[in-house]
C-alpha cells in the first residue's frame, strides 16, 4: 500500500469492528445466529440516508437476476448483500481496508448470502477484474477518499461491459468555503480529495460514460439527519447504527457534515451514467 492508502485504510479500519457489531446486535435483542440483511442494516450501509439510498440506486439501475454487479468501495458490504437478497444478483464487492473487507465476508455468511456475494480488497484505481466484466457498478460515498477522479471513473467504466452502467451517490465541494472537519471520511483533509460538481461531471465524461442522470440529495439528506436526531432525542442513541464505525468522535463528525450540508460547503448527489454499446 502506499502512504496515502495505509492512511485511508486506518482511518476506517481501526480493529474490532466485527465484535462491537455483534454485541450492539446483542444489546438490540438480536439472535446472532439467526440474521437477516434487514438486521444489519443500520450500521452495514455507512452512507447518508443508508438503505434508502440504496434502494433509490437500486430502481435507478433497473437491476435484474442475470445482471453482476460490483460495489466499488463495499464497506461492510450492506449495499451488496441488500442488492443480493432483493434483486437476487451476483455481486461482487471490494475495498479498500482490509478490515471491513473481513467483516463483510462474516457478515455474509451470517446471513446466509455467501453463495451470491462474494468481496475482494483492493484499489479503486486498479480493480483486479478483467475489463468488460459487470453489467452494474455501485460506488456511495466512496470518492471523497481518492485524489484521481480520472483514473476512478475510468476504472470503473473499463470494468462495465458496454451498455452497462454506473450508479453513484456521492459527497462533493459545494459553492461557499472549505468543509469543516472531522467528517465521516476524514479526520482532516490530509485524505479528504472533494471534487466540485463540474470538475466529477468533466472525469465521468472523459471516462466515456454517457447519458448521466444527476439529482440533488441535499434536502434529502437534511430531513434524514433531522429525523435522526429527533430518535435520538427522544429515545436515546441506538446500540447499532453508523455510530459504530466513526470512533469516539462520531458524534462531531456527524454534525460537522450536517453543518457543512446546511453552509454549502459540501453537496450530496445521485446518478447514473452508462457505458456505450459502441
Amino acid at each position: 500500500m502506499t502512504d496515502l492508502s495505509q492512511a485511508i485504510d486506518g482511518h476506517y479500519g481501526f480493529g474490532g469492528i466485527l465484535d462491537q457489531i455483534l454485541a450492539a446486535l446483542v444489546q438490540a435483542g438480536k439472535n446472532t445466529e439467526s440474521l437477516s440483511p434487514d438486521d444489519l442494516a443500520p450500521v452495514d450501509e455507512f452512507h447518508t440516508r443508508g438503505r434508502d439510498s440504496t434502494r433509490e440506486l437500486m430502481t435507478m439501475a433497473e437491476l435484474q437476476p442475470s445482471h453482476e454487479v460490483l460495489d466499488v468501495g463495499c464497506g461492510l458490504g450492506g449495499s451488496a448483500r441488500h442488492i443480493a437478497h432483493e434483486r437476487r444478483c451476483r455481486v461482487t464487492g471490494l475495498d479498500l481496508t482490509q478490515e471491513y473487507v473481513d467483516v463483510a465476508k462474516q457478515l455474509t455468511k451470517l446471513v446466509g448470502l455467501a453463495d451470491r456475494v462474494q468481496f475482494f480488497q483492493g484499489s479503486a484505481l486498479n480493480l483486479p477484474f478483467e475489463s468488460n466484466t459487470f453489467d452494474v457498478a455501485f460506488t456511495e460515498h466512496v470518492q471523497m477518499n481518492v485524489a484521481d477522479k480520472r483514473g476512478f471513473y475510468a476504472e470503473i467504466a473499463r470494468v462495465l461491459r458496454p451498455g452497462g452502467c454506473l450508479l453513484f451517490h456521492d459527497i462533493f465541494q459545494g459553492e461557499s468555503e472549505a468543509p469543516h472537519y472531522p467528517v465521516p471520511w476524514a479526520e482532516d483533509d490530509s485524505i479528504s480529495f472533494l471534487a466540485t460538481e463540474a470538475n466529477a461531471k468533466e472525469c465521468i465524461e472523459q471516462a466515456g460514460l454517457t447519458g448521466l442522470r444527476w439529482e440533488d440529495r441535499v434536502p434529502e439528506s437534511l430531513q434524514y439527519f433531522q429525523q435522526v436526531y429527533q430518535q435520538i432525542k427522544e429515545s436515546g442513541p441506538p446500540p447499532i447504527g453508523i455510530h459504530l464505525l466513526m470512533g469516539d468522535n462520531a458524534g462531531t463528525k456527524l454534525q460537522n457534515y450536517v453543518r457543512n450540508l446546511k453552509e454549502k460547503r459540501l453537496v450530496v448527489a445521485m446518478g447514473r451514467v452508462e457505458k456505450p454499446v459502441s
